[in-house]
């Protein structure tokens, strides 16, 4: 099975990220954490951005504020696809310039994009990328989709119910 490496630029990103960390554990998929700064080490950024493959990871999970070069920075080094999460930091504009600074990549160095501060989205699209290959994962994808179908139903019943009460 691929590992997913879960990668930001300081230890303020954590509380975002978790939540990547979190669904990850859930689907069973194993990951591997980092600090990796596009601008404090950028030493380490290449190495890790060039090896990672080669040492089972299949996806790249990269977590940035501010400026936010993290996730484009890998992608233009590593063959494995990565996805981007804005976060919302105390250096941000509001969040926007993360959020550009991820999304607007040049063509040729693609980097999926979640929502501002969306950890837990980039965690399930990294589990369906892996699940594409194993079956395994795919099932478990397939329950949690199930999942939040039923709680959609769930709330729906009891909105019904409820309201059927009170005519």
């Amino acid at each position: 099975m691929s590992k997913v490496a879960i990668i930001m630029g300081s230890t303020s990103d954590m509380p975002v990220m978790q939540n990547a960390i979190d669904i990850l554990r859930g689907f069973d998929i194993e990951i591997e954490v980092d600090i990796v700064s596009a601008h404090r080490t950028p030493e380490k950024l290449f190495d890790f951005s060039k090896n990672a493959h080669t040492r089972g990871i299949g996806v790249i999970i990269a977590g940035a504020g501010g400026a936010a070069h993290l996730p484009g920075m890998v992608a233009s080094l590593s063959p494995l696809p990565v996805i981007g999460v804005p976060v919302k930091s105390s250096n941000s504009i509001d969040g926007w310039d993360s959020i550009l600074s991820i999304l607007q990549m040049p063509g040729g160095v693609p980097v999926a994009t979640v929502a501002l501060n969306g950890a837990k989205n980039a965690g399930i699209l990294a589990a369906q990328i892996i699940g594409v290959a194993d079956k395994c994962v795919l099932d478990k994808v397939l329950a949690y989709k199930e999942g939040l179908k039923m709680k959609v139903e769930e709330g729906a019943l009891s909105v019904r119910s409820s309201n059927a009460s009170k005519q």
